[in-house]
């Protein structure tokens, strides 16, 4: 069906018919992990467009299969084991840990499977290529005659490394999914759904790789989003987590549809959640009233820095009114502090731990609620590209790129003892 070569293109993939695909979400090799709402979103709106296609398709998903019992709002809680560190790691004081599936039991479950035609094997985090790596050697002993097809997004931002994993092929070009929706359905049972009112982002922040990812901004229909809500809600899913990185732009035109359609169809049934980041200079009274009443229960704020130096605002004054604004208004509609968790960047190149700091105090002091989080120089960003000219290794080990350990371990940013100062004052109000 493949040739063995080094790239695939998502078009020769769409052109498979009447064969066995099998889908594969690996294990994560890292110091933490935590399911905040995460689902391999575009694996599964391709496995539900190759059934559609004609294919029979099935999913193994080793994150979902080791879940150790729910958490709030349908969240897994994943179970880990401690393993050594790769040498990468070395220096690190901090435990090391494969979560998901074992290795036998992955090798149980392939053996309890269909033999497939051809096996998709998704990739996320280009730090987590570990498990990646441990997959694709277990599907060469017991699949040693069915091509293996890497794609996602450390597949995307690393090829070069990606070739070394030993998959037959690898995706790298991208694809707009336009299947109507991800099949979730290959779950037995779905704690929460997933969708995506959008692929790309229109803005192009120095960090992100959206725009590397989605090159092209491309929006929903309404209809089409509420269907495949639908479809989730059906299979018993009461929780949604929306993955747009833009929920809220030309909220008038358009989020608002669609949250009238949310309150016709749902009311108070199903509850829905925002981890990717609402944009604070969207949100005012009316907007927070209709989050409330859409059934919006997670609500997370982006707003990165007060430090104009970073948040790239004509001036911080600027984010200090938008951000408490809309703080104010959630505050108004219903929400609590503990609802107004709010996104700050840490570790960025050339940031200082005082900008991070009074960011910190100015987010408690707006009545929100601090949430670090720790930059990942992605390559392809302009972020990633200024790392590199100080830490060149940075583009041959895709382990470096670890938020985790980042700031704190590997560019020397910032020393362990600060980044806990900085996490004790997130916690509480000074």
């Amino acid at each position: 069906m493949f040739k063995k070569t080094e790239t695939i293109k998502f078009s020769e993939i769409l052109s498979i018919r009447e064969k066995t695909i099998l889908g594969i979400n690996p294990p994560v090799e890292d110091f933490a992990f935590f399911d905040l709402w995460s689902k391999p979103a575009g694996l599964l709106y391709l496995l539900n467009r190759m059934r559609i296609n004609g294919n029979n398709v099935h999913l193994l998903d080793c994150i979902h299969e080791a879940s150790g019992g729910g958490k709030s709002f349908g969240r897994e809680k994943i179970r880990g084991i401690e393993i050594e560190k790769p040498s990468a790691y070395r220096k690190i004081k901090r435990r090391y840990h494969w979560f998901g599936l074992s290795e036998e039991r992955i090798t149980e479950r392939l053996r309890e499977m269909p033999k497939p035609d051809a096996v998709f094997l998704t990739s996320a985090m280009t730090y987590w290529y570990g498990g990646v790596k441990k997959v694709i050697s277990i599907l060469k002993q017991e699949l040693p005659d069915v091509p293996v097809i890497l794609g996602g997004t450390y597949a995307r931002l690393c090829p070069e490394h990606a070739e070394g994993m030993g998959a037959d092929s690898i995706v790298t070009d991208h694809w707009i999914p336009d299947s109507p929706f991800p099949a979730m359905d290959l779950y037995e049972k779905p704690p929460y759904g997933v969708t995506m009112t959008s692929f790309g982002c229109p803005l192009s922040c120095t960090y992100c790789a959206s725009r590397i990812l989605w090159p092209e901004y491309t929006r929903r229909s309404v209809p089409e989003v509420l269907r495949e809500i639908a479809y989730q809600a059906d299979l018993g899913a009461e929780d949604i987590a929306f993955y747009d990185d833009a929920l809220l732009l030309n909220k008038r035109n358009y989020f608002y549809q669609l949250c009238a359609g949310l309150i016709k169809s749902y009311g108070d049934k199903i509850r829905f959640h925002t981890p990717n980041g609402l944009h604070v200079r969207e949100i005012d009274d009316e907007c927070a009233e209709i989050l409330r009443k859409s059934g919006f229960k997670t609500i997370r704020l982006s707003l990165e820095s007060i430090d104009p130096k970073m948040s790239g605002a004509s001036s911080g004054k600027v984010a200090r009114e938008e951000y408490a604004g809309a703080v104010r208004s959630l505050l108004k509609a219903g929400y609590s502090e503990a609802d107004c968790e709010t996104y700050i960047l840490l570790g960025l190149p050339g940031q200082s731990t005082d900008s991070v700091k009074e960011t910190i105090q100015f987010v408690h002091s707006s009545g929100g609620r601090p949430k670090l989080a720790e930059f990942s120089p992605i390559p392809g960003t302009p972020s990633f590209e200024t790392a590199a000219r100080e830490m060149p290794e940075l583009r041959k080990e895709p382990l470096l790129h670890n938020n985790s350990v980042y700031s704190s371990w590997i560019s020397g940013n910032i020393s362990p003892e600060e980044l806990q100062e900085l996490k004790d004052l997130a916690r509480k109000k000074s």
